[in-house]
């Protein structure tokens, strides 16, 4: 973010005394003093100016000093990653490392390549998007069996003709910074690519991280077939990312299940519910259960939990996971006949639950800010059982123990665990404009911040 200060007008100063002019003087310094040292070099020339007008009015004994800026403007940066290969002769810039889907749509990875024409010698640069789908660990792999399988989703090529690409203001200023040897590129997903997860690989750990894992690689070759060279290719590991807008779903869940038991009259009852349906990562979940005991049977204690259900398609494998719980005992026991209404309030985080076998996660377990793994996603009208990749869904489940002989009742309520869609989010500014670009390497930023605005 960038403050561009803006002088006004002169003012007109009453001469009374030495310190009023000190004082503004001295007001203008400080001002000078707290402005970051990343502005813009002209802003800094301005209040040199404005200082050394001021010190020429003191000196001529004339009565106006100029006023102190009053106009702010804030200025958007427009941060862009960079990586340039082993010979430094393809050089990328990304606006974003992600790609974005809102679940109507997904939104593209663009920026700019750089290549010496010297170099290229007939040949051309590429952009490729491949998808590694690990669902076994690579020490288990013994006769030729694999537990992994690599898809290639996109394969163009970029440079010297990149063909009609739409170029965004970034790209724009990008080339015309970096001259005649840059060429933009705009990178689109397949409607049915997954998204990107990981699995946890327990306290023993696995040599290559489980899930879906994305590598988006541009090089120089003569044949889009050709294997890519390491020391003239440019690797991203980017991801793809699903992001809900808040209030896309004002439904409040529910769930009412009851338990008869074998030579008793009446019943168990129990309602859970839930104040919405969709849920950010670390965001309390607060479940309101409704027990009405008209049975025969005492009801013991009550356990709540938040359960993750991950399922593998490629193996068709199914597993669930408790990330959160809570067990009381208060209110307790509920004898026949009497009701009870308690609320249960759980907090679902990843920090707690790393280092367990089949958790599935949004980043890489090393990474200190990864979340849990997002619900799955999937467009009005289509179901998602049809999705491709690790599908992952949350319910909350709540057991009332009657003991060892009547056994629990339990009941299952599902609900989304999302991440808020960035640009619904951030407060608008009140005056905005477009910034010079600010470059930043690659593999020195963190994961939570590769999101760009659309």
């Amino acid at each position: 973010m960038y403050v561009y200060v803006c002088k006004n007008s002169d003012t007109n100063w009453k001469k009374t005394g030495s310190n009023s002019r000190q004082q503004v003087l001295g007001n203008v310094s400080l001002l000078a003093f707290l402005i970051p040292l990343r502005l813009h070099g002209r802003i800094r020339t301005a209040l040199r100016r404005c200082s050394a007008s001021a010190s020429l009015r003191q000196s001529s004994g004339l009565h106006t000093l100029p006023s102190l800026p009053t106009t702010i403007l804030m200025v958007n940066a427009v941060k862009v990653f960079k990586k340039t290969s082993p010979n430094g002769k393809v050089t990328a810039y990304l606006s974003r490392r992600d790609f974005v889907d809102h679940v109507s749509h997904t939104s593209p990875v663009d920026g700019v390549v750089v290549v010496d024409h010297d170099y290229l010698r007939g040949r051309r640069v590429f952009v490729r998007v491949a998808v590694t789908y690990r669902y076994g660990r690579e020490e288990d792999e013994v006769m030729g069996l694999h537990f992994s399988k690599e898809l290639e989703l996109v394969n163009t090529e970029v440079a010297p003709h990149a063909g009609d690409v739409q170029m965004t203001d970034a790209q724009e200023r990008l080339i015309k910074k970096l001259g005649a040897n840059a060429y933009p590129i705009s990178v689109n997903l397949p409607e049915n690519a997954p998204c990107s997860v990981s699995l946890d690989g327990g306290s023993e750990g696995s040599t290559q991280p489980l899930g879906v894992i994305y590598d988006l690689r541009l090089y120089v070759a003569d044949r889009k077939e050709e294997r890519p060279h390491k020391r003239n290719s440019v690797g991203f590991a980017v991801r793809k990312v699903q992001y809900a807008c808040p209030g896309s779903s004002n439904r409040q869940p529910q769930t009412l299940v009851s338990k008869g038991f074998t030579l008793s009259p009446g019943r168990l009852n129990l309602e859970v519910t839930l104040p919405q349906d969709v849920y950010f990562h670390g965001q309390p979940i607060e479940a309101t259960l409704s027990v009405n005991n008209v049975s025969k049977k005492t009801v013991k204690n009550m356990k709540a939990e938040v359960v993750q259900h991950v399922e593998v398609t490629m193996t068709n494998t199914h597993f669930s996971r408790v990330v959160a719980s809570l067990e009381s005992r208060e209110g307790c026991p509920i004898t026949p006949g009497c009701n009870l209404t308690k609320t249960f309030s759980l907090n679902p985080v990843a920090s707690v639950n790393k280092r367990r076998f089949g958790i599935a996660l949004d980043g890489q377990v090393k990474d200190q800010d990864a979340n849990l793994a997002s619900s799955t996603l999937v467009a009005e009208g289509k179901n998602v059982n049809d999705a491709l990749g690790i599908i992952v869904s949350y319910s909350v489940r709540v057991k009332l123990n009657c003991g060892a002989i009547a056994g629990d009742l339990t009941a299952d309520l599902p609900f989304k665990l999302v991440h808020p869609d960035p640009a619904s989010v951030k407060a608008p500014l009140r005056k905005t404009q477009s910034a010079d670009i600010e470059v930043e390497e690659f593999t020195n930023l963190r994961r939570g911040q590769s999101i760009a605005e659309d």
